[in-house]
């Protein structure tokens, strides 16, 4: 079972979920991950990248869970994530609507990756959150529209 936010917690928490993947500051962004994830927390990509999927059908297999665990993993996911798309200067991460509590104490969060050219939508996201008991995210299962 999942620790339960307060909404103020909740709050506080899902922004800087989402400051993380904007932060310029390498420093900053390392800080910004330790404030979200707890210590043993993990990033599950549901539905990964169609060439991962694309080359476990080439060989007859399922298509394996993509999964990031620990400080140093979600460091490196979160910093290629930012070199990619928002560095560049193009895009920016933001959050798209409530988050939406669910049994357990999970919580369902909706993100957009919008231009900041046009503010047109360059990709989204579904994430299904779970808490450790100190606030911290446990579990992140991700599933990119």
């Amino acid at each position: 079972m999942s620790h339960e936010l307060h909404d103020t917690e909740l709050k506080q928490l899902i922004d800087r979920w989402i400051a993380q993947w904007n932060e310029p500051d390498a420093d900053q962004r390392r800080c910004l991950i330790r404030e979200v994830w707890a210590e043993d927390g993990h990033q599950v990509l549901v539905n990964p990248p169609e060439d991962i999927r694309d080359t476990a059908a080439a060989y007859g297999l399922p298509f394996p869970a993509v999964e990031v665990r620990g400080y140093d993993a979600m460091y490196q996911r979160v910093t290629r994530a930012y070199e990619m798309f928002i560095a560049p200067g193009e895009y920016v991460f933001e959050q798209a609507g409530e988050v939406v509590r669910h049994a357990g104490a999970a919580v369902a969060l909706t993100w957009v990756m919008r231009s900041r050219r046009d503010g047109s939508a360059a990709g989204s996201g579904l994430e299904v959150l779970t808490f450790a008991a100190d606030g911290r995210v446990r579990s992140d299962h991700e599933y990119v529209a």
